[in-house]
């Protein structure tokens, strides 16, 4: 009979209040590939299939404890107030996972690259009997971090803090990171014997392994690459942890058949998904929602963000996608096109210096230089609607709401206020006045006014 999988859930610590940020900002709130680092957590998490989760912060973070109720309100809040410490953290998430009898994984807000497999093997540990499974890393530069103490078979025997070490003990480049996995029970039991009789005056999280190997525990070390584990607590952590992602991800796309002219001028979200074939021309820039279809291009200078785009499309250079846009097969969006919240048909091109908002474009119509969706009256959003096949001359206003039926065209210059039936013409200009000579007096007479003026002056 296959034994039933352990339950598990995770604590994730966010309550520091991230004074080097220099930020109004919650640390935990500030983003990589264009996600806060929270949401990471709560992400990994979920993944390594956490039913329960409980994030610890502290009563003052307004902007991330409504951020949580509103994006997961599944996630438990738990308050540490004061700030005691790692130790003290965790045993505040008790009473929202009162009853629960399975895995504790211990998370951190502002670790966001920390990949899945690696929590899985801290998990792996306790099904084969550790009583604690630790995940560290070993260090370029030790310095302040508490240090891992192995025995001969590679058994955790120790965390000791840095400040705390022994010269010997100090030169240990295995570090400890501060993730940990128990099972729940034990790890809050023994949480009720920790003090706060160290350097720092803090309940810590690691005097666990002590406590747990006192009784017989057997405690087991995980490791993971150093940028695995990077930790965020200044802009400078934040940008490292940037460039580590972006990378990772451009390695990845690569290796998937993304053809990436200059590699490092492009930017990714955590969420950005490219077909095979697609190509980026340097300095692009996905935001977060961005699905790109194989055979198109994307050139210089573009922004992409909330858009899904189709199959041998061609966009900018210097193109501007927004959230709501999606472009069917083939569709052309040319430099300085900025669309918003639009959908274009097969074959539609908007190929220079338009403004596309909250409107449909049909297959195979052309929207000409200058056109703008007008689309704000000032107090609410309206559509514009162009049927396939419809033309769309250069520097038109259509003033939404307003339809442009299937095969019509509408004349260079217009402001367009009603309804256009399909396969008609429409033109909304004043007609044109011609006087002829009328150039040459105005300059005759203003010449004259502005010797005049200069005389007296």
């Amino acid at each position: 009979m296959t034994q039933a999988p352990k339950q598990r859930a995770a604590v994730i610590l966010a309550a520091g209040k991230g004074t080097r940020m220099k930020s109004a900002l919650p640390k935990v709130m500030h983003e990589v590939g264009g996600r806060p680092m929270m949401d990471w957590s709560i992400a990994l998490a979920r993944e390594v299939g956490c039913a329960r989760i409980v994030a610890v912060v502290h009563p003052s973070q307004d902007r991330l404890i409504a951020h949580l109720k509103v994006h997961y309100p599944d996630v438990g809040i738990a308050f540490q107030d004061p700030p005691q410490g790692t130790g003290h953290a965790v045993r505040c998430a008790e009473e929202a996972l009162a009853g629960f009898e399975g895995e504790l994984a211990v998370l951190y807000g502002d670790s966001p690259l920390v990949p899945a497999p690696v929590i899985e093997g801290l998990f792996g540990k306790l099904a084969g009997g550790a009583g604690l499974g630790v995940l560290g890393f070993e260090a370029a530069d030790p310095g302040l971090y508490g240090r891992l103490i192995t025995s001969a078979a590679g058994d955790l025997e120790a965390i000791v803090e840095a400040r705390e070490a022994t010269p010997e003990q100090l030169r240990v480049r295995i570090c400890n990171s501060g993730v940990m996995a128990g099972r729940a029970r034990d790890m809050f039991r023994l949480l009720q014997k920790i003090t706060n009789a160290n350097a720092k005056g803090e309940f810590y999280l690691t005097d666990l392994v002590g406590l747990a190997r006192a009784e017989g525990s057997r405690c087991a070390l995980v490791t993971a690459s150093e940028d695995d584990l990077i930790g965020c607590d200044s802009k400078a952590d934040l940008a490292e942890a940037e460039g580590i992602f972006q990378s990772r991800r451009r390695i990845a796309l690569m290796e998937a058949g993304v053809t990436l002219v200059a590699p490092e001028t492009v930017f990714f979200a955590h969420d950005t998904a490219l077909a095979a074939d697609v190509v980026v021309e340097p300095h692009v820039v996905f935001a977060p929602g961005v699905t790109v279809a194989a055979g198109t291009r994307i050139r210089a200078f573009s922004h992409l963000e909330g858009a899904v785009v189709g199959e041998d499309c061609e966009i900018g250079p210097y193109a501007r996608l927004r959230p709501g846009t999606v472009l069917g097969r083939g569709v052309r969006v040319g430099n300085f096109v900025e669309t918003k919240n639009t959908a274009m048909g097969d074959g539609a091109k908007a190929n220079h210096l338009a403004y596309l908002g909250d409107g449909s474009i049909g297959a195979g119509a052309n929207i000409g230089a200058g056109t703008i969706f007008c689309n704000y009256d000032g107090f609410l959003k309206h559509q514009t609607n162009i049927g396939a096949g419809a033309f769309v001359g250069s520097n038109s206003a259509l003033v939404a709401p307003v339809s442009i039926g299937d095969g019509a065209y509408v004349g260079s210059g217009s402001v367009v206020t009603r309804d256009v039936p399909g396969d008609a013409l429409a033109v909304a200009r004043a007609p044109q006045m011609t006087r002829e000579g009328w150039a040459k007096t105005f300059r005759t007479k203003k010449a004259a006014e502005k010797a005049a003026k200069d005389k007296k002056g």
